[in-house]
């Protein structure tokens, strides 16, 4: 029988050849896994970092970071005006940033900027462990990564943005050199005050170009970067010690690096440098410049540029606004309404005096004053529509000529009543007899211009034309017997463009404010069409500015050419409506410039300006200060004599009245001052016997033979 326990090792003997496993080797073995995990671990992030990596394309960059500053000048191309930004930048390239402040942003942002593949490790390891504690994801960005955040990504603090920031940002390191990256970098960052990029924070912070910051300046801006509304000076005390602080550290991390010496440092270090008061943001549009700029924002886009064009397309803009006329303009505006303010014992707030300006031969705006604040009311005055008063009689003369009348053709000149009304037309309280048309304009009479309308077929249309062949816009005007006494809005900017077009001897230009945009290569993209269109015949627009000459050598002008040794074809016009002054103008023109200045007051300018107020008074006073200053130093050049009538009409002179012992006022004498009656029309005209302030000028004689830089007789 078989022995089975002869084969087989006693238990006991087998239990004690085994090796006791001791805690030491039990940590070591937990290790070796621990090892092996972490290996296994960070080979699969590998595979899965270089998965992401190569699957992570660099994203559609900001528009608003690709803007630039677009600069506005006035006509002289070298005094800016202001400036149009989505983001207020000018892109300059690297060699324009002085290399202070090259070197004191990667001194404070990235110290090892010019080493490192795009990304910092310990900045990573920062910014991880914030992702796994309570609060945002934070920290650990290089400039690169700045640069990879603002220009393709957004700022959201996530986990997702900041992974996506790193591809993007290896990538970019690949791809840009360096230089490029911070080029990019010192363009699109944000340094606070609205400016992005070092050249609009130099401006802003210190009213110079980048390429002038010194040491100082250079470190100051470059610290600002690290959190610009906490960190600008002009906030207040906190913001100022706090930029001291990172202020010190950025010019520790200059010497550190050897950018600078511990010398430079302890000469700058307890003192930052000076920040003076400048302009803000906000006052590019503020006072009456910003009604020019919308005007130049309205042209641009009728030309066809976009918003973004525009707003952000780094474009040069040269105006044709000359500073010293606009300044002018201002002046003579504001000085009127202090001074009916003074008189009638009011805000001068409350007046609302505008001027228009361009240049006859061209169409160009050479001034504008629209209102003394464009960011407080936008309206702009200066374009705005009002009754026009007597102003509009220009055009009732032109329809009247080119429908045979001559200037010396008689019209009634006494009150009347136009057949099925009630309210008869008057003279402000005067009646003149039969008198001519030049007499009729000289003096301002309202009888004789509705007589002159009614005896035309389909006048009032006639007249209407005539103010649109010259250049204004029919603002609802009524087409009745009595719309030249000026009921009929017009705006200054239209007013002046009518007048000019009368002055070019009828050729109507275009008002524009642009005389060329350049885009940020320098190359012309726009300039305005100058094509003088005859819209008016010659012999009516010669004729008629012979009669406008006399309103201001004998009739209710002549306050407007007091000392202005120019001919000027102008027109007064006063706006009444129930027993109120609610508008008075003047509108005039030498043979090169045309400006019209019109007085509103109150609300929505339509309230009463007060007593004693007429277009005489204030509006031609203005109109005189400004075109001292327009025409000053240009040639004399007269307007031509008055041509031989060949057209035909068939105006009835009225009859002539019997004498009487105590005769009313004739053409042949000027009515003594007064009031306008309660009769006038509701929407009237310049009352005839409107008050002047200067001394009747003699009138020159012209003949048709002169040359017409020289003064003749004239019929």
């Amino acid at each position: 029988m078989t022995n089975h326990s002869q084969g087989t090792a006693p238990r006991a003997s087998r239990s004690t050849g085994r090796k006791r496993r001791t805690p030491g080797r039990i940590v070591l073995s937990i290790l070796k896994w621990i090892v092996i995990l972490i290996i296994a671990l960070a080979v699969i992030g590998a595979g899965v970092f270089g998965v992401l990596y190569a699957r992570q394309g660099i994203p559609n960059p900001n528009t608003d970071f690709e803007t630039n500053l677009t600069s506005v000048y006035y006509a002289d191309g070298q005094e800016q005006m202001s400036t149009f930004a989505v983001q207020n930048r000018v892109s300059i390239p690297l060699s324009e940033m002085p290399e202070t402040a090259k070197q004191a942003v990667v001194a404070g942002e990235n110290e090892t900027f010019w080493d490192d593949p795009g990304i910092s490790i310990p900045g990573l390891m920062r910014a991880a462990a914030s992702l796994v504690g309570p609060g945002d994801a934070v920290g650990g960005s290089t400039i690169t990564q700045q640069y990879v955040k603002v220009m393709y990504l957004t700022q959201d603090k996530t986990f997702t943005r900041k992974l996506t920031e790193i591809l993007v940002a290896l990538k970019i390191g690949q791809e840009l050199s360096k230089e490029d990256i911070l080029e990019r970098y010192l363009n699109a960052v944000y340094f606070g005050r609205g400016a992005y990029g070092i050249q609009a924070a130099s401006q802003a912070y210190f009213g110079i170009d980048a390429k002038d910051l010194d040491l100082a300046q250079s470190v100051a801006l470059t610290a600002i970067i690290n959190s610009p509304n906490n960190l600008d000076p002009g906030r207040g005390e906190a913001q100022r010690s706090d930029l001291m602080e990172r202020y010190q550290y950025v010019l520790n991390q200059m010497v550190k690096l050897k950018y600078i010496t511990e010398d430079q440092r302890a000469e700058l270090y307890t003192t930052l440098p000076d920040f003076p008061t400048l302009d803000s943001a906000e006052s590019r549009w503020g006072g009456p410049k910003g009604h020019l700029l919308k005007l130049v924002q309205e042209e641009l886009k009728a030309a066809g540029f976009d918003e973004a064009q525009i707003q952000g397309g780094g474009l040069r803009i040269t105006t044709t606004i000359d500073k010293r006329l606009q300044d002018a303009a201002v002046a003579a505006a504001q000085d009127q309404a202090a001074r009916i303010a003074k008189a009638q014992n009011q805000d001068p707030n409350y007046y609302h005096p505008a001027i228009a300006s361009i240049d006859t031969g061209t169409g160009a705006i050479l001034a504008m004053y629209g209102g003394p604040d464009y960011t407080s009311d936008f309206t702009n005055y200066a374009v705005t529509p009002r009754a026009a008063g007597s102003t509009f009689k220009p055009w009732a003369l032109v329809a009247g000529l080119r429908d045979g009348a001559s200037l010396t053709d008689r019209f009634n000149g006494d009150t009347f009543t136009l057949k099925g009304e009630s309210k008869p037309i008057t003279n402000g309280g005067h009646n003149y007899g039969p008198v001519t048309l030049e007499k009729a304009t000289t003096s301002s009479i309202n009888t004789a211009y509705v007589d002159l309308v009614t005896q035309m077929k389909d006048g009032p249309q006639k007249v209407i034309q005539a103010a649109l062949d010259a250049g204004l816009a029919n603002n609802k005007w009524q087409a009745t017997p009595n719309i030249p006494l000026g009921s009929a809005e017009v705006s200054p900017l239209e007013a002046a463009r009518g007048f000019a077009t009368l002055a070019n001897e009828g050729k109507r230009t275009t008002p524009h404010i642009i005389a060329q945009v350049t885009d940020m290569n320098g190359q012309v993209v726009y300039s305005p069409t100058i094509n003088p269109e005859q819209t008016i015949e010659n012999d009516v627009s010669t004729n008629a500015v012979n009669a406008l000459l006399g309103v201001t050598q004998d009739g209710t002008g002549r306050v407007a050419v007091s000392g202005l040794n120019y001919e000027v074809a102008g027109k007064t016009g006063t706006n009444f409506s129930n027993g109120e002054t609610l508008a008075t103008w003047f509108v005039g023109a030498t043979r090169q410039i045309s400006t019209a200045f019109v007085l509103t007051a109150g609300p929505q300018a339509l309230s009463n300006l007060g007593r004693n107020t007429y277009g005489s008074t204030y509006s031609a006073v203005g109109w005189n200060a400004y075109m001292k200053v327009a025409m000053a130093g240009k040639e004399r050049i007269d307007f031509p004599a008055a041509v031989k009538q060949t057209r035909k009409g068939n105006f009835t002179a009225p009859p002539t009245p019997t004498p009487t012992a105590t005769p009313t006022a004739t053409a042949s004498v000027r009515p003594t001052s007064a009031a306008p009656t309660t009769s006038e029309p509701t929407q009237s005209s310049e009352p005839t016997s409107e008050p002047t302030t200067a001394e009747p000028t003699a009138r020159p004689t012209r003949t048709t033979s002169r040359p017409t830089t020289t003064p003749t007789a004239r019929p």
